[in-house]
């Protein structure tokens, strides 16, 4: 997009004089690493009322623990819950909600104005965020939910650039956008394939992603006043369609790849300033279903970038590195979604994509003895003396090495770390801290 038509906010924010960074946190463990790489807030579910019921959520005991170590790092921890709720949903709600304030959460993300109304009668403390399922995208609709006293609204994913702009120049509120993650092929949030296929309502938290699955596309030959006869020997696949009474007509050979659907997934690295300029207060990342390792990997190259650029935005430079970094965490295809055109043909998957991850989480840093050099990892993935390895963690830590000789904590030596959480030492090539993480290559 031509710089001189890009959408600037040159306004006064309504509360956050730097972006947060928002991160995933699918459980307790994903909590503190996204924190203790970089995030200024986690949003996570709790075990009711939200859209990620096959995640592991949080019980009211670690929703305290996440909250107290949120705390420490000046973080704050909102809760989703943002279904779309039945009459058979509604009770229960309001003790629910009285238990996340007692929890110490910040803010919780709602779409249905059913909870909205609880949330601001039974506990007006607890802050509420309008939730993406919302899908609002203009800035009248936003004028309303300010009206109706949000603080903050999480935009529908299909909001552009030039649209986001106006809002910030109609409305003083805080808006907080998708900036990383996977994209849902229907309008978002409203999709029910998932409901129809497998009876898993997608706005109560049960979608099975059927936009991911593969398909075999077939014509319906009535259309065409096209009878498949017992005789027609084209393809297997007819005959057999013909023996269950379905008169369809294959759209493929055999052999070829299936179809499927599902978006490439949003990344915006290449574009912090254009975020950042148009006013977006809260910069989210998806993924509460996402591993450790991607969870890390990506808020730490985006808490770079939001850094740089705010520290002399003058100067800023998009570094290669932080490009290199976000594709090992990737697993589809990257594009920049709305906020520049409207998605077409090619920023669709439409046969099986390859896989873009190469690296494994291998091992987490324990402790580091600067005497020797030597590095206590807690095994998360099996890893080998010879191995390819990576370090980095959340203050600059990057570099790359082999693995020498592995021993366990008695001193003896290993040629292997093969069990879960298992404790080894190895020496490495430069000094690494708690918290670091180890990668190696598939």
């Amino acid at each position: 997009m031509d710089t001189t038509t890009k959408p600037k906010y040159t306004g006064k924010r309504y509360r956050l004089d730097k972006p947060e960074l928002l991160a995933p946190a699918g459980n307790l463990e994903k909590l503190k690493f996204a924190i203790h790489y970089g995030a200024d807030a986690v949003y996570i579910g709790g075990q009711k009322y939200g859209l990620r019921s096959n995640a592991d959520n949080f019980s009211f005991e670690e929703m305290r623990e996440g909250v107290e170590f949120a705390n420490k790092y000046g973080a704050k921890v909102f809760v989703a819950t943002n279904i779309y709720a039945h009459n058979e949903d509604i009770e229960g709600i309001e003790a629910y909600l009285k238990e996340l304030y007692e929890a110490g959460i910040s803010a919780i993300i709602v779409a249905d104005p059913a909870i909205i109304e609880v949330a601001q009668r039974a506990v007006p403390g607890l802050e509420v965020h309008l939730s993406t399922q919302q899908s609002t995208i203009n800035w009248q609709a936003v004028q309303f939910w300010k009206e109706e006293g949000l603080p903050r609204v999480v935009l529908g994913r299909e909001a552009s650039l030039k649209e986001i702009a106006e809002i910030k120049e109609h409305v003083d509120i805080e808006i907080e956008a998708f900036i990383h993650g996977a994209m849902c092929s229907s309008f978002s949030g409203r999709c029910v394939l998932s409901n129809h296929f497998t009876d898993r309502d997608s706005n109560r938290g049960g979608c099975c992603q059927s936009c991911r699955w593969k398909y075999d596309l077939f014509e319906d030959a009535r259309e065409n006043e096209v009878w498949v006869s017992e005789e027609d020997t084209r393809d297997s696949q007819i005959l057999k369609n013909f023996e269950l009474g379905v008169n369809q007509l294959p759209l493929y050979e055999e052999g070829d790849q299936a179809f499927t659907m599902g978006s490439k997934d949003l990344c915006m690295l290449e574009n912090i300033p254009d975020l950042i300029d148009v006013g977006i207060d809260s910069f989210k990342i998806e993924g509460r279903m996402k591993s450790i390792h991607y969870v890390a990997t990506v808020v730490n190259v985006y808490r770079q970038a939001i850094d740089s650029y705010m520290a002399d935005p003058e100067n800023y430079v998009l570094k290669p590195e932080w490009l290199e970094e976000i594709q090992k965490a990737a697993n589809r295809p990257l594009n920049t979604g709305f906020f520049y055109d409207t998605p077409d043909h090619e920023d669709h998957i439409y046969e099986p994509e390859e896989k873009a991850v190469p690296y494994d989480f291998a091992g987490l840093v324990m402790d580091y003895d600067a005497n020797s050099q030597m590095a206590t990892i807690q095994q998360r993935n099996y890893f080998k003396t010879g191995n390819d390895i990576e370090f980095f963690g959340p203050n600059g830590t990057f570099f790359k090495q082999k693995v020498g000789e592995i021993y366990d904590e008695a001193g003896n030596l290993l040629d292997a770390a093969r069990h879960p959480l298992q404790m080894v030492k190895i020496k490495v090539d430069q000094p690494v801290a708690y918290f670091d993480m180890m990668r190696k290559k598939k």
